[in-house]
């Protein structure tokens, strides 16, 4: 019990320790305050002096970042010079760290802004940077030293030979300190670019082959990096003279910090050599660092991985056939290297478990030491990837580095299968119509278990789905189910739920973005059944805001490619019950966020047909944030309106704006309410007399908003127009088939098809239908056909000649004297010369007739109305409109 109230105590203690954001606990004394206290008369100049002179450092800290205003001033110009820049100076000599790096910073922006001449500030500033760059504190020393560097940038060369080349060659020499001499390396290398080549070959190059022999491996590795820029300043020939045997030197170091730099070096200067050096002698020692790098497995290895990628590019016209697949083997060897050894290192350490503990820690230390390295150097070569299959050609993926691939795809560290994702893209560009070869590798790494693999391949889908699309499978996934798209998009769709497990929502708002790019890829009918679920659901059910907004931004752009009506109008009414009218307050907010967006992406008119009395509604929600985020979208609604067509709706936003000035009781409501007012008076609602002439081009995007939106509406109509003039000719063909059939066993030889077998009067010809239909109408007064709302005609007629009426008085009437099959024969025969005759002749009869199948049944009655309107005229047109 002693030891846990001790461990508490002491862990009480630790927290109070943090606890560093807390003020002190005791105020400022009176002197401490007395100290911190200027005259408030003093000019900026004097202020200045006085707190250099006996300020605390935090004032003389104030003072020095605010120098730069006070040479700006051109009143104070001068005096801040003779007083205030000396006084600095002689401050720096002793003061801290902090101070320093503030002057550091300072220095630089005086001469940026050229707030003091060039001489001027190499007779003072420019010699402070130099004497502070010797500093024994290597932070500060640091600093000045980055701000000479920056400095030589900006003065010119007869200034940097007369002040600065001097100092940087006596840094150089072997008597100066390690800290002197790589200053003299960083100095030397940026100089170089500022003067003759004949300069550098009497001033720079007896320092520079001094420093690349240095004792020290630091001083031989920094020199080593500058070789880029003194080889650009002295040229070709003097490179290949001078550095060039010097780098090759370098590069076979026993320091592994001094071959890595040679190698970097050696990237670095290919762009300089002719195509001669790189045969001969380039090539030659990249091969010997190579095979090094593999044999000794030390820390040069994962540096050859990641430059090897800009060796094959630089020095490719220039290989034989033979090294070209020297290197593209050396790759291969890379991308696979440390995965048999930890196999084999797995079951060799198993045993050795009970051996002697410091031992044991040591070679585990190794281990782990040497894995890290292999896999870096993986990950490395997965970087290199789109570069080497550049190297290699499309042509010779698939023998050469396909297999590479899908073992890099399937590596079993989650940091070489991330690299090789988030380059995905790249290699599919470089592919082109051969990007169907790595289909299956892409589905893989679109179901791997790490999210940071599912990161680089989410991030990148939408041009990894162009480049498929255009690789000449230019088609949808539902219209080609063996296309390349079939596999991969179902693997895109389930990748949410892995995402979605976990709490990174800045991933999953990158995958709620990216599924808007479906639209390309999948069909209308795809998109409403598949996609649009998925993102209603994680509209409502997302914890992260940003993740709704997402998922409504992709919702609403693909309702826009949903070709039915019905679907469309479904998901903005679910959007309304959904949101607007929803029991949670979040919702209800996400509505608004909702509006914003369709704002951007739909036309005005829609906006105002379809959402915008609805979110008006929201200015009575019993929340105040709710009305919060209200006032910020209502200058936006004003600006959808235009005159005198919108008036109603300017009255609506005038109406909810004034019950929100009169009654809104929310402090914060109230203050969001009045600037929303403040910025409505601003916005002037054009005419629409006027919009057509002074406001084309403000109203162009959303013009062509409005042309898509009927344009989507057209095309839905033609569409089931077509659809239903399909059916029509389908049904018409089968029908015709049957009377045929029917006609045909019966016997008889006329086209007029007969009586149902059964009825109560049998019809054997045209005769007999007539003499019927006159003998069952006598004497009986008109009625209005059931269904129609119209009148039954009371006569009809043949090719220019009348026929006698047929009465319907009481229901049921014709039905006492004629069956159903007759009817239905007389229909037949009255279609048949609806179809040779003229068809208002023959109207008065076939309505009576059709008015009483309808009575009979409807599929008798539909039958025979396609029957007679298969072959469309505008004289059919309004009865065919009457009959629906």
């Amino acid at each position: 019990m002693g030891s846990l109230d001790a461990t508490s105590t002491s862990l009480a203690e630790d927290l109070q320790d943090l606890q560093l954001d807390r003020p002190a606990k005791g105020l400022k004394s009176v002197e401490e305050l007395e100290k911190l206290t200027v005259d408030e008369h003093l000019s900026d100049i004097e202020r200045s002096v006085y707190l250099l002179s006996s300020g605390q450092e935090v004032q003389r800290i104030s003072v020095i970042h605010n120098l730069p205003d006070l040479l700006r001033d051109t009143e104070s110009h001068d005096e801040c010079m003779r007083r205030v820049v000396p006084k600095v100076r002689e401050v720096l000599h002793l003061a801290q760290t902090e101070m320093q790096v503030a002057a550091s910073s300072a220095f630089l922006q005086i001469l940026q802004k050229n707030l003091v001449p060039v001489q001027n500030y190499s007779q003072t500033f420019l010699q402070t940077i130099l004497n502070s760059v010797d500093s024994k504190d290597p932070d500060v020393a640091s600093a000045w030293l980055d701000t000479l560097l920056d400095v030589i940038d900006l003065l010119p060369k007869e200034v940097i030979k007369k002040e600065i080349l001097g100092s940087a060659i006596a840094k150089g020499q072997l008597a100066q300190s390690v800290q002197s001499r790589l200053a003299c390396c960083r100095i030397l290398g940026k100089i170089s670019t500022k003067f003759e080549p004949f300069v550098i070959k009497k001033e720079i190059l007896p320092v520079v082959q001094s420093l690349c022999q240095d004792v020290d491996y630091e001083v031989r590795g920094c020199m080593c990096r500058q070789l880029d820029c003194v080889a650009r300043g002295m040229g070709l020939e003097a490179t290949k003279s001078a550095i060039l045997p010097e780098l090759v030197e370098l590069t076979n170091d026993e320091e592994c910090h001094v071959r890595i730099a040679g190698l970097e070096t050696v990237v670095n200067i290919l762009s300089l050599l002719d195509a001669e050096t790189c045969g001969t002698t380039i090539i030659p020692l990249v091969c010997k660092i190579c095979q090094q790098a593999v044999q000794a497995e030390d820390a040069t290895l994962p540096v050859v991985a990641t430059q090897l990628g800009k060796l094959c590019h630089g020095i490719s016209d220039n290989l034989t056939d033979e090294q070209r697949q020297w290197f593209i083997d050396f790759y291969k060897k890379l991308c696979h290297v440390g995965l048999e050894k930890n196999k084999a290192s797995s079951r060799v350490t198993t045993p050795l478990i009970d051996k002697d503990r410091g031992s044991k820690e040591s070679d585990l230390t190794d281990i782990f030491e040497l894995e890290d390295k292999l896999v870096e150097c993986r990950k490395n070569s997965a970087y290199n990837f789109p570069a080497m299959v550049l190297f290699c050609g499309a042509k010779q993926f698939k023998p050469e580095l396909h297999l590479t691939f899908t073992h890099l795809c399937k590596d079993p560290h989650f940091l070489v299968r991330k690299t090789i994702s988030s380059g995905f893209h790249e290699v599919c560009k470089l592919l082109g119509n051969n990007a169907n070869l790595i289909q299956s590798d892409l589905v893989a790494l679109l179901k791997d278990e790490s999210i940071e693999v599912l990161r680089g391949v989410i991030s990148t889908i939408p041009a990894i789905l162009d480049c498929y699309m255009s690789s000449g499978s230019n088609h949808t996934v539902s219209e080609s189910k063996s296309g390349p798209l079939s596999d991969i998009i179902p693997a895109f769709l389930a990748s949410e739920n892995a995402i979605f497990t976990s709490h990174n929502w800045r991933l999953q708002e990158e995958l709620m973005r990216n599924l808007s790019c479906l639209s390309r890829c999948y069909s209308s009918e795809s998109l409403y059944n598949k996609v649009i679920p998925i993102l209603r659901q994680k509209l409502v059910k997302a914890r992260a805001l940003p993740v709704k907004v997402a998922a409504a931004h992709s919702l609403l752009k693909l309702t826009r490619k949903v070709k039915k009506r019905e679907q469309r109008e479904e998901i903005y009414h679910g959007l309304i019950h959904d949101f607007c009218h929803a029991r949670k307050c979040y919702l209800r907010n996400v509505f608004i966020d909702i509006c914003r967006i369709v704002i951007e992406l739909y036309s005005k008119k829609f906006f105002k047909e379809t959402f915008y009395e609805y979110l008006l509604e929201l200015h009575t929600d019993s929340v105040p944030n709710i009305r919060l985020s209200l006032c910020s979208i209502l200058p936006d609604l004003k600006r959808l309106l235009i005159l005198p067509t919108d008036r109603g709706l300017l009255q609506q936003l005038d109406a909810c704006v004034r019950k929100l000035l009169v009654s809104e009781k929310d402090r914060d409501v109230s203050d969001g309410i009045q600037s929303a007012v403040e910025e409505l008076d601003k916005i002037h609602i054009p005419m629409q007399s006027m919009t057509r002439r002074n406001f084309f081009e403000q109203d162009l995007d959303d013009q062509k908003k409005e042309e898509e939106e009927k344009l989507l509406l057209d095309n839905e109509e033609k569409e089931l127009k077509k659809e239903e003039e399909a059916a029509e000719k389908k049904k018409g063909d089968k029908r015709n088939l049957v009377s045929a059939k029917k006609g045909s066993e019966n016997g008889s030889s006329s086209r007029i098809p007969g009586p149902r077998k059964g009825s109560r009067a049998g019809l054997s010809g045209s005769n007999s239908t007539t003499k019927t239909s006159t003998t069952s109408t006598t004497n009986k007064p008109s009625k209005t056909t059931r269904g129609s709302g119209i009148p039954a005609p009371g006569s009809a007629g043949t090719r220019r000649a009348s026929v006698p009426t047929i009465s319907t008085s009481r229901r049921g009437s014709l039905g006492g004297q004629l069956g159903t099959g007759s009817y239905y024969s007389l229909l037949l025969l009255l279609a048949w010369l609806a179809r040779q005759l003229t068809f208002s002749a023959l109207f008065p009869s076939f309505a009576v007739v059709f008015s009483f199948c309808i009575s009979a049944g409807t599929h008798t009655a539909k039958f025979i109305k396609n029957l007679v309107f298969s072959d469309f005229s505008y004289e059919k047109l309004s009865i065919y409109q009457i009959m629906q």
